[in-house]
C-alpha cells in the first residue's frame, strides 16, 4: 500500500528527532542569521538537510518551503507543498530546554492537509490529516470546554497584552508562555490550554502544522482578523494567529483590533 502523506511526515519527524538529539544543544555550533532573523545551529541545518532529501525524494512533485532553505518561486506553481520548521524553538534547543519541536506540514492548494508536531525530548507526537481527527501519541485529542474569555488559559508573549491590540482593554486571562509556536498550538489542540495567540507577522512554517492539528481537534485557527489561514503565499508571513476552542476563539477575535 502506498505510504500516505501523514505516514511520510511521521517517519521523517522521528528521524529528525534522532538527528537533533544526537547534538547537545548548548554545545552545538550556533550563530545568528543575517538581519536579526534569529539563531540557527548545526542541528537545524542537519535536520533540514535530511528532511529535504527524504521528503522531496518521496514526493518530487511537491514544492518546498522551510525556514532553513533558500526560498524560491517554484513552489507557487504546484498544488502541494511541504512547509517545514526543522527545529521550532531554536533558542530553547540552545538553552538545553525540552520544549522545542519539529514542525512538518503539507498544504494542498493553500490548506494544510497533513501535519506533525514532534517534541522528541518530551516524547510527544501530535498528528493530524484532513477529516481524520487529531492525535497525541495515537490517542484522540480535543480542545478544551472553556466558554468564557475571562479566566481562560492563554499561551501568549507579553506584547500581546499591550492596549493597542484590543478594542477596549486587554482581557482578564490567565497568561502563560512556551517558546515554540508549534508547541503552543499543539497544547491548545490537546486541551491543556484554551487558546494561543501571537499578533506579530508570523512565518508559515511556525504555524502550518498547528493550524490543522487545532482544527482537527474541533478548535478554530485564524489570523488576528478571524480570516482562515492560507498557506504557500508568495510572502510566507501571515497576520498573526489566533487558535482556541471555538467559543474562546470567537471572543478573542471580537475583542482584538483588526490591525
Amino acid at each position: 500500500m502506498p505510504e500516505t502523506d501523514l505516514d511520510l511526515l511521521i517517519d521523517a519527524a522521528r528521524e529528525a528527532g534522532r538527528i537533533a538529539t544526537s547534538f547537545t544543544g548548548p554545545e552545538a555550533k550556533a550563530w545568528n542569521k543575517p538581519e536579526d532573523a534569529g539563531p540557527v545551529t548545526e542541528a537545524d541545518l542537519a535536520v533540514n538537510d535530511m528532511l529535504e532529501a527524504r521528503l522531496r525524494s518521496a514526493r518530487p512533485d511537491y514544492g518546498w518551503l522551510s525556514e532553513e532553505s533558500l526560498d524560491g518561486s517554484d513552489r507557487l506553481s504546484v498544488h502541494q507543498v511541504f512547509i517545514i520548521d526543522p527545529i521550532d524553538g531554536t533558542r530553547s534547543f540552545i538553552d538545553g530546554s525540552k520544549t522545542w519541536a519539529h514542525s512538518l506540514a503539507i498544504a494542498t492548494e493553500g490548506e494544510v492537509t497533513a501535519a506533525v508536531i514532534y517534541l522528541p525530548l518530551l516524547d510527544k507526537l501530535y498528528t493530524a490529516s484532513k477529516g481524520r481527527g487529531a492525535f497525541l501519541n495515537g490517542k484522540t485529542i480535543s480542545t478544551s470546554q472553556q466558554v468564557k474569555l475571562k479566566g481562560a488559559k492563554v499561551l501568549a508573549a507579553r506584547p500581546v497584552m499591550e492596549p493597542r491590540h484590543w478594542k477596549l482593554a486587554p482581557p482578564d486571562i490567565d497568561k502563560s508562555y512556551r517558546p515554540s509556536l508549534a508547541y503552543r498550538m499543539a497544547l491548545v489542540a490537546e486541551g491543556r490550554f484554551d487558546a494561543m495567540l501571537t499578533l506579530r507577522p508570523t512565518w508559515e512554517w511556525d504555524i502550518a502544522a498547528g493550524d490543522l492539528i487545532v482544527r482537527e481537534a474541533h478548535g478554530a485557527a485564524s489570523d488576528r482578523t478571524g480570516a482562515p489561514l492560507r498557506f504557500n503565499n508568495a510572502d510566507p508571513r501571515l497576520s498573526g494567529v489566533v487558535a482556541a476552542n471555538t467559543m474562546v476563539w470567537q471572543a478573542l477575535c471580537a475583542e482584538l483590533t483588526p490591525v
